[in-house]
């Protein structure tokens, strides 16, 4: 059995691809735009502590909690087809939310937003895995679109400074408008239509119990890092457990689930996941203190603080477009495994940070972690999609997205927890004594409220409550890059030792052809060459395959090993 090459992609995907990168930057800048417009929208609609909250995030929630839904319903209705839904849904949203006039107008079109947002990103992804079959070529689109995300969620708070500086705050919102009518327009011409032709009717029960299941383990968690300690988050996340295994054994009984369970007895789909999660779960603890660290430790406007991110973001991008070129010549375990590695190092530099190394250890630390991370997220992505079934892409893609984005959440309720206790614990320990009981209840909540309380007070008294709190606050980042760090380490050693095992193969450049017996004179051909022995024999008579012939890739491992024996379904296949 010899596995033919698949189809290289031509100059049509690869523009497609250039129109798929749009509506990723988007959504992505659509999550972090608000950042620097919350004193103006405090300033023209008035709204209450809980309407800012959420008009804040209730976007993010909405793409987390409709993910699974919107990738199994492109697979069932056409990827390209919910594609443009979404982007029309985004772009009559993105209107309205830009001339909303009450707060309640706001939160409702910002839900909109993103519900429109989940429709967009798993069926980009989905999209780019029918588009690009051939290994060499899949990893380098799932860089670019890697980038794009990565891009927008780092320009959004400055395109939104820009704006501000220039214009009312609903002009934020506008820039979906033409984006989404330019893919509209082009996405037809460009973008195939893929569905599943055997999928049936979608399980509305399931979809209402994904939904509500990812939001309130979502929203517990937030509550979490937000410093709440009453039963609010632990009922959240309590109800989100209880609901996420019924909806698991529902997935189990029907005959055409929501969510393929089948999709995680794939090694290769599971390991991809979980790299993700525990990857992002590690950067969103550390990035979550680094923000603070610039703006409140070292004095930073939020304009100022993104535009000294921007060094880091650019090596992560840099990091998602090397990894697919680097892939090419070492095997993806050790890719994956050496960019944890490289994150693991930045995070443990950052360990040792104090009030007093200043920007550049933070800095060189975070250019170092995301140049690692970045390329593994790009690689543990690719190997997601690519290790699904074509007709189940929709639903992988969401599965790979919504792993992300339960990482992000519990990046930042857990670590963010722990540095909290470690800034109240280090302030109370170091505080001076001359501060009022009823303002260090404030102080020792966050270093944001340590400030305003220090503004308050004489000379001397706030000069050394704000370089307590900084140096408390410091020990805080400290020990969760410490903790990040070791997640690192660890998720390096496990994808290490789990990827070795999985059948790959090396991709060769565009060009060079295999050499057998076919097109090199002189080489004997399989029937010439002298029995094999040992394990290649072994295999050979269990699998009913020429050795020397077969070809693997990731993707087609488990249908290569369709009906072998459990025990031939991993092969490892020395390069």
């Amino acid at each position: 059995m010899d596995a033919q090459e698949p189809q290289r992609a031509g100059r049509r995907e690869w523009w497609g691809l250039a129109a798929l990168a749009l509506p990723t930057l988007l959504v992505a800048m659509d999550l972090t735009v608000l950042h620097l417009a919350v004193p103006a929208l405090s300033e023209a609609f008035k709204p209450s502590s809980s309407e800012l909250l959420w008009i804040t995030d209730i976007y993010g929630f909405l793409i987390a909690g409709f993910l699974i839904t919107m990738g199994s319903l492109g697979d069932r209705i056409g990827r390209r087809r919910l594609l443009l839904i979404g982007a029309f849904g985004f772009g009559v949203a993105s209107l309205l939310a830009a001339f909303s006039t009450t707060p309640e107008m706001l939160i409702l079109t910002r839900a909109l937003l993103g519900v429109a947002g989940a429709t967009l990103m798993p069926s980009t992804l989905a999209l780019i895995r029918s588009m690009f079959q051939s290994p060499a070529q899949r990893p380098m689109a799932i860089g670019v679109w890697m980038t794009s995300f990565v891009t927008g969620t780092a320009i959004g708070p400055l395109v939104g400074g820009v704006l501000l500086g220039s214009y009312w705050w609903g002009s934020v919102f506008l820039l979906g408008v033409p984006v989404m009518v330019l893919l509209l327009i082009i996405g037809p011409m460009l973008l195939p239509e893929e569905a599943d032709p055997d999928a049936g009717r979608p399980d509305l029960h399931s979809a209402l119990l994904s939904l509500v299941t990812i939001l309130a383990v979502v929203f517990g968690f937030k509550q979490f890092a937000g410093g709440s300690s009453g039963p609010l988050p632990w009922t959240c996340v309590a109800l989100g457990a209880g609901l996420g295994w019924i909806f698991v054994r529902r997935q189990r009984l029907l005959r055409d689930p929501l969510l393929d369970l089948a999709l995680f007895t794939r090694r290769t789909f599971g390991v991809a996941v979980a790299t993700q999660t525990l990857t992002v779960f590690a950067m969103a603890g550390v990035q979550f203190f680094a923000g603070q660290y610039l703006q409140l430790v070292l004095g930073m406007s939020p304009l100022r603080a993104g535009l000294w991110s921007l060094p880091w973001t650019l090596m992560g991008v840099a990091g998602a477009m090397l990894a697919p070129f680097v892939v090419r010549r070492l095997s993806r375990s050790t890719v994956m495994a050496g960019g944890l590695a490289l994150g693991a190092a930045g995070f443990g530099a950052l360990a040792g940070i104090d009030s007093t190394t200043g920007l550049t250890l933070l800095v060189v630390s975070m250019v170092i972690a995301s140049l690692g991370i970045s390329g593994t997220m790009t690689l543990s992505t690719d190997l997601a999609v690519g290790a699904a079934p074509e007709e189940r892409a929709g639903s992988a893609s969401a599965i790979s997205e919504t792993g992300s984005e339960l990482g992000l959440a519990l990046g930042i309720a857990v670590l963010g927890s722990v540095g909290s206790v470690v800034y109240r614990q280090e302030l109370a320990r170091s505080a001076p004594v001359s501060t009022l009981p009823e303002s260090m209840e404030v102080a020792t909540d966050t270093l944001g409220g340590a400030v305003s309380v220090a503004n308050e007070l004489p000379g001397e008294a706030r000069d050394a409550l704000l370089a307590s709190a900084r140096e408390a606050f410091t020990t805080g980042m400290a020990v969760t890059s410490a903790i990040s760090s070791a997640v690192l380490i660890a998720l390096a050693i496990a994808v290490g030792i789990l990827l070795r095992t999985v059948v790959h193969r090396r991709v060769r450049p565009p060009g060079r052809r295999r050499m057998t017996a076919a097109n090199q004179p002189g080489r004997p051909g399989p029937a010439d060459r002298a029995p094999a022995s040992g394990r290649r024999r072994r295999f050979q008579q269990r699998a009913n395959v020429p050795y020397p012939d077969v070809q693997f890739t990731l993707a087609g491992a488990d249908q290569l090993f369709d009906g072998q024996p459990q025990r031939l379904r991993m092969v490892l296949v020395h390069r």
